[in-house]
């Protein structure tokens, strides 16, 4: 007898949603959902498909968020079998959004299903806050459902997000947070001249080496339980006409943050900045905050994740800020506890993405306890 949680996978990996498009996967959820009692309400934007389905009006609310996009297949002619056609293979389920983040999804859906089943009359409230906004600019989907439910007073308890957080088998990491980003693009102005008359002019580029080789050396913060230390880092360099005989007048340098909650965005701007005067560099800068740190500590979410992976699959999870940015960076606003809890990332974004067969029910069932836990208790 097939595993439901793989039916619905199947399902969601048959539909083409290639970000921004959604392929008709809110459409499973919204039929499904409204089904179970769900209030189905879509807050679409620019062409982005967001989904909002609640059940129940009373606190605590439990959120289950994700994304129905994925990200471009890459050369077609590279996939053992075509991205959108789910296929098994030696225990894997092949296809693109296996593992970013539809198994997430189709474990999701599942859980609550049976949980209803069981606990028809829980206390509190159950909601899926779905996007297809998240792999491409992510201004119009997860954005989009944060500010109409700020508008209205509503706000989350409690929310967990299906990224492909696992290293090596399922459940060995869950996310509890992740680190801010804070960008920015520096024009250090000097004056060109004839490279054989330097004497004549200023190079932008000699001036900013010394400044950049403080920042580079710079320790910004030590990190703190569950960041590591912020880092700095260079992304591109860019100055000179193309010419070899020519002094440029201006080098434009962009550069990244990854910052923890040791620091603020302010803190760092300012400490960056002084530096850069202390060097008396001529130079503007622009600055683009990316993404503000968040963290869920010790407390019934994480307690409840820990202990349904233990009792699921065995073994004890790490809990890590590591990797990348995610939608969380925006539900953290108005949520008071949020994890990220998926399957193994290895093959994200990859040719040949796919997922643990035997993975899917055992996600449904974290996901379930995990409900059990917090609405139950």
């Amino acid at each position: 007898m097939s595993d439901p949680t793989l039916e619905v996978a199947k399902a969601l990996i048959g539909r083409s949603s290639v970000t921004p498009e959604d392929g008709g996967c809110c459409d499973l959820f919204a039929e499904r959902l409204r089904a179970l009692g769900f209030t189905i309400e879509f807050i679409n934007r620019n062409g982005v498909t967001n989904l909002w389905a609640r059940r129940g009006t009373t606190a605590p609310l439990f959120v289950f968020a994700g994304h129905t996009d994925v990200v471009p297949t890459g050369p077609l002619d590279q996939w053992t079998s075509p991205p959108f056609a789910p296929e098994i293979r030696d225990g894997l389920l092949y296809g693109r959004g296996a593992a970013d983040m539809k198994s997430s999804l189709a474990a999701m859906l599942t859980a609550t299903e049976a949980f209803l089943a069981e606990y028809p009359d829980h206390p509190g409230s159950l909601a899926f806050l779905l996007t297809s906004d998240e792999e491409g600019d992510a201004t119009d989907g997860t954005v989009a459902v944060v500010e109409a439910l700020k508008t209205r007073g509503e706000t989350l308890d409690y929310c967990i997000i299906g990224e492909p957080t696992s290293v090596e088998t399922l459940g060995d990491m869950i996310k509890n947070g992740r680190r801010g980003s804070l960008s920015a693009t520096l024009t250090v102005k000097g004056i060109q001249c004839h490279i054989a008359y330097p004497e004549k002019g200023r190079n932008p580029i000699h001036e900013a080496a010394p400044a950049l080789a403080e920042l580079a050396a710079t320790r910004w913060d030590e990190g703190n339980e569950y960041f590591p230390p912020t880092t700095w880092q260079v992304s591109n360099i860019h100055g000179g006409t193309g010419a070899t005989n020519v002094v440029p007048g201006h080098v434009e340098i962009k550069f990244n943050f990854r910052f923890s909650t040791a620091s603020t965005p302010e803190g760092l701007q300012q400490r960056l900045t002084a530096i850069l005067d202390k060097h008396r560099l001529d130079y503007d800068i622009k600055w683009t905050l990316g993404a503000r740190p968040f963290l869920t500590g010790r407390g019934p979410l994480a307690d409840a994740a820990i202990a349904a992976i233990r009792e699921t699959c065995g073994i004890a999870t790490e809990l890590s800020t590591t990797g990348g940015t995610s939608d969380g960076r925006f539900i953290a606003e108005i949520c008071r506890q949020l994890l990220e809890i998926g399957p193994v990332n290895a093959t994200s974004h990859k040719i040949d993405e796919c997922v643990a067969v035997d993975a899917l029910p055992k996600l449904s069932a974290i996901y379930r306890r995990i409900l059990e836990q917090i609405l139950t208790a």
